[in-house]
């Protein structure tokens, strides 16, 4: 173990986890945006953590990726963090989700840790300061480092029918059309007021038939749930098939407690879970997907990533590019760099020569 990591797991965990994690969360945040803001503090963070190696870069839709780990949508929702995450190490970063409205989210408490299962139940609710708010602090804003747009339907009662739910994803896709790498449209979220709409076909073809409409030159993704089954994901498929769709993210929170990976059993009743809960659902779709369109879609793997093992079996599987949040949380976040040289490490042992080979080589006995 590193002497950063033992750093972590021996001082600063025990101390972050006896608070309560939306506080310790918030004030990370405020850390995080103060050492961004200094060139020193930059350069210092980035020679202790970042790790780079040409075999892990990769242009993907024409965008330069110098690794392939990145920051999920969930916890830098109002983009506040995009100077300081390329010196701890990401390749590139998902902000948001954000919403055609201001959005306070859910009631609290929204956030609780389970030690055992190393995960979170999430329940914020797509809190975010809204579409117009955080493009508006983007606009002129320059990142070292891809950066991902999610977007989601504003959590209220306004926009429960489908034609208000479309027009507010809409309003959030057209405040961004020209900022960000990509657009990812995230119709999975499980904490939101009226459920998850638009993992149904009919809502789904009217969504992107007007996010067609939207003249915009980024790639755009779909973030799908991890509790759909491959009927439905056939289904989605289908429609995703008709639309300018470039890649898919497998995969957001489970809301299912019947799950083997849960160990703790004091569970919330409201909230998705992440982490090693979701980890075998993720790789599941991300390997049923990879083979059943052949490679056509990008994907980006998301669910229970601790280290470069995790991270690499995702790839193996299919995805071209891996996310995480809670690794990070329960790890440390010197664990980016660490992934990264251990996937270098990996490719050398498997005669690889750059991360790409690698990805969707375990498909090929799945599903059969």
């Amino acid at each position: 173990m590193s002497i950063l990591a033992l750093m972590y797991k021996k001082v600063f965990k025990p101390l972050a986890f006896f608070q309560d994690p939306e506080v310790v969360h918030d004030r990370i945040l405020i850390l995080g945006k103060f050492l961004g803001r200094h060139k020193i503090f930059r350069i210092f963070i980035s020679k202790i953590l970042m790790f780079e190696h040409s075999m892990l870069k990769q242009t993907i839709l024409g965008i330069e990726f110098l690794n392939p780990i990145g920051l999920a949508a969930g916890f830098d929702k109002n983009a506040e963090l995009i100077q300081i995450l390329p010196a701890v190490g990401f390749g590139f970063a998902e902000l948001g989700s954000i919403t055609g409205e201001e959005c306070k989210g859910n009631d609290k408490p929204r956030l609780w840790r389970l030690l055992k299962s190393q995960s979170l139940v999430v329940h914020y609710g797509l809190k975010n300061d809204g579409c117009k708010a955080v493009s508006q602090k983007l606009k002129n804003q320059h990142s070292d480092m891809p950066l991902g747009i999610n977007i989601a339907k504003t959590n209220n009662r306004e926009t429960v029918s489908t034609e208000a739910g479309i027009a507010d994803y809409v309003k959030a896709y057209k405040a961004f059309k020209n900022i960000g790498s990509y657009t990812t449209i995230n119709i999975s979220c499980p904490n939101a007021f009226g459920g998850q709409p638009f993992t149904d076909a009919v809502n789904l073809e009217m969504l992107l038939s007007q996010i067609d409409y939207v003249p915009s030159q980024k790639p755009v993704f779909v973030k799908l749930s991890p509790d759909l089954n491959f009927v439905e994901i056939d289904t989605i498929l289908q429609v995703l098939d008709r639309h300018k769709i470039a890649g898919i993210i497998c995969a957001n929170l489970t809301k299912n407690r019947d799950n083997h990976r849960i160990k703790d059993s004091n569970l919330p009743s409201q909230g998705g879970l992440s982490g090693k809960v979701v980890e075998e659902l993720s790789n599941n779709l991300i390997a049923y997907i990879y083979k059943k369109t052949r490679g056509k879609y990008i994907i980006i793997g998301c669910g229970g990533v601790f280290n470069a093992s995790d991270a690499y079996k995702k790839i193996r599987l299919g995805a071209s590019l891996v996310q995480l949040i809670t690794g990070m949380i329960f790890e440390g976040p010197q664990v980016i760099g660490e992934i990264n040289r251990g996937l270098v490490k990996l490719l050398h042992m498997d005669g690889f020569e750059n991360i790409s080979q690698a990805i969707g080589t375990d498909t090929v006995d799945l599903f059969e």
